[in-house]
């Protein structure tokens, strides 16, 4: 039986692929993160492009009777749609490389263990 998450997380990474969107990912993020369930990222090839992937997102939390704020506008170079359990991050392709969220997540969770074995690549 499919979540109301996981059909949130399918309808957006859909509304992203109709918009043409490069390398969209769910990322699973339950139980290592207080303050979603999903992320979902994607690239545009320009601001233009992202812009309209958000709009597209958007449409889809409306559909779902949610409320979609889209943060980083006024830049373009990385949105972010706080969807409550589910978080939408649209980047330029040269800003989703510099910061690496795909690489930060997947890394493997240590637990009882700090100092420099837990920041080493």
């Amino acid at each position: 039986m499919e979540t109301i998450i996981e059909q949130l997380t399918m309808d957006v990474v859909q509304a992203i692929e109709d918009k043409k969107g490069l390398d969209p990912l769910v990322i699973n993020v339950q139980g290592r993160s207080a303050i979603a369930d999903r992320f979902v990222l994607a690239s545009g090839r320009n601001s233009r492009q992202l812009k309209a992937m958000a709009q597209a997102v958007a449409g889809i939390a409306h559909q779902h009777g949610m409320s979609a704020h889209i943060e980083g506008l006024e830049a373009a170079e990385w949105l972010l749609i706080d969807l409550g359990d589910v978080v939408v991050h649209l980047f330029l392709p040269d800003v989703r490389d510099t910061f690496q969220l795909e690489r930060l997540w997947a890394a493997p969770e240590r637990h009882g263990e700090a100092g420099d074995d837990a920041i080493r690549q």
